[in-house]
């Protein structure tokens, strides 16, 4: 019992590591993007919800307190009340839910994907409105002109990470469990 604690203690840990580090990964593209969400997948997808949304939980509270995680090598408050804040708010309800899914049963690559793009879809929800109703709207942007300023250039890369994570987590699941 006292090792499993230290074991799930150590996921949580290692596993905001990993968020924080595919944070910083950005690859070079006319809209630049992040691995975070990468990380994020692979962490709820291997860990389950409870796992996943505390990982998730560990990285927003250390770049809420300043420690530099979030993409770009930023942290504090700053960030996340800023235009895309939204998004790494939705990172906890899309580790859980994406996390709730990958306990079912077996994870076939179509589960996992299924569950990733669930994740992502929350993700996506949860940063366009953050972003409309806090920033743009006050920029006197339209509702589609923020969907697309905030999804279109990310829809292939989103797909390549989801894709990417799946398989990690199909090919890491019974190492690491």
């Amino acid at each position: 019992m006292k090792n499993q604690k230290l074991r799930d203690i150590n996921r949580i840990a290692v596993s905001a590591a990993i968020i924080a580090v595919c944070s910083w990964i950005s690859v070079p593209a006319p809209v630049p993007f992040t691995l975070q969400t990468f990380g994020v997948f692979l962490t709820s997808g291997l860990f389950g919800r409870k796992k996943g949304a505390l990982a998730v939980a560990v990285f927003i509270f250390l770049g809420a307190i300043g420690i530099p995680v979030f993409s770009g090598g930023r942290g504090g408050l700053g960030v996340l009340f800023g235009e895309t804040g939204g998004y790494i708010i939705g990172f906890l309800p899309a580790a859980f839910l994406c996390g709730s899914i990958c306990e079912k049963k077996e994870k076939s690559i179509s589960r996992l994907i299924l569950a990733m793009l669930s994740g992502r879809v929350v993700c996506y929800v949860s940063g366009i409105l953050w972003a409309y109703f806090a920033y743009l709207r006050q920029d006197g942007l339209g509702f589609i002109i923020v969907l697309t300023k905030h999804i279109a250039a990310f829809i292939i890369p989103d797909l390549a990470k989801i894709i990417a994570a799946a398989f990690a987590v199909r090919a890491l699941n019974k190492r690491i469990i």
